[in-house]
């Protein structure tokens, strides 16, 4: 990308954060269909986290998980990737992808985990351990990735760190809480950044143990982003993808769900006969929804492949050095046998 056109682009991006732009979307269209048909006209694939609004799911070309998001933004062939997520999902299929337009349909919408780990602080952190292999959960920004040795993610953490010699040293980051699951999984000691998801981090103890008294038949099933109190009720801990995995093959009819409430849409898609319940956060909301992913809507869906932007731009060192971390995670996840699907 030539300097004039990151400029211009740069330019563009801005008009959209600060509204100068026409972004009125006539309430009557058919915005599915026009998705659709904008995705045939530009040769663009929607990609699509668990935790987005169901209709947003519903139009996207693959759902999944941050590992799969990965791996299917590496093989795609399309020309533009709108990525229905949050920005660091976006730069991850970026530096992917250096060569193709992607799109985030707000540029706003962030990550609470990833902005608890400053790149300017982190080096100085690195620096007080210079052997230890740095390990960081996808789940941070591009910059942090130039930093990292390998990425992870939630479903692949555990044989990323196992895949490490066993006399190096590792910096975990930025999720305290994983990384502490992950201590325990593997028996590694770890040096931890005290990083944190705010969806992950609220969950109710007391709230889920009363609904848990009253649906005794009910599995309890959590991410392990959650705090570790919340891990030891559980009856399965993993990934979007491996709970979603996990209640389509156990017997239980009735699960409550310690992640993002996104996930109920394809956990209710895959197992209509099955019940799902949101575990309750601390507040007086009946589920936890992260208002970052939430930021994306079908209407700014539809206007960012209209107009094609917001575009996510990179510098060329953060793409080159970043995406060594993630090659190296693929690769490893590829002779593990974690494939997309």
């Amino acid at each position: 990308m030539t300097d004039e056109r990151a400029l211009l682009n740069k330019a563009k991006n801005n008009l959209v954060l600060n509204g100068f732009l026409d972004l009125d979307v006539d309430p009557v269209l058919d915005l599915e269909a026009e998705i659709t048909k904008l995705k045939q006209e530009k040769n663009a694939i929607i990609l699509a986290h668990y935790y987005q609004e169901s209709e947003i799911q519903d139009v996207a070309d693959y759902i999944g998980d941050s590992l799969g998001l990965a791996q299917k933004a590496a093989s795609t062939d399309a020309d533009m990737i709108v990525f229905a997520g949050v920005h660091f999902m976006a730069e991850t299929a970026k530096m992917l992808n250096p060569h193709k337009k992607v799109i985030l349909p707000d540029l706003k919408a962030g990550c609470s985990l990833a902005d608890s780990c400053p790149p300017h602080l982190f080096k100085k952190f690195k620096e007080k351990y210079p052997h230890h292999i740095v390990v960081s959960y996808i789940n941070c920004t591009a910059e942090l990735k130039t930093l990292t040795d390998i990425c992870c993610t939630s479903s692949n953490a555990e044989v990323i760190i196992n895949s490490v010699p066993a006399d190096k040293g590792i910096i975990f980051a930025p999720d305290k809480n994983l990384g502490a699951y992950l201590q325990k999984k593997t028996g590694r000691n770890m040096i931890l950044w005290n990083g944190a998801c705010m969806v992950h981090e609220i969950f109710s103890h007391e709230k889920i143990t009363k609904l848990m008294i009253r649906h005794p038949e009910a599995k309890f099933i959590a991410h392990p982003e959650c705090e570790e109190h919340i891990l030891e009720k559980a009856h399965f801990i993993g990934s979007t993808t491996q709970l979603l995995k996990f209640t389509q093959k156990d017997s239980a009819q009735t699960f409550i769900v310690a992640t993002e409430a996104g996930i109920l849409h394809q956990m209710e898609l895959a197992s209509p006969e099955k019940t799902f319940l949101p575990a309750p956060p601390n507040n007086q909301c009946a589920c936890n929804d992260c208002p970052h992913m939430k930021r994306n809507t079908m209407e700014k869906l539809y206007l960012s492949m209209k107009y094609e932007l917001p575009e996510i731009i990179l510098d060329e060192r953060v793409i080159h050095e970043g995406r060594k971390c993630i090659d190296k995670m693929l690769d490893i996840s590829a002779k593990a046998g974690f494939s997309i699907g």
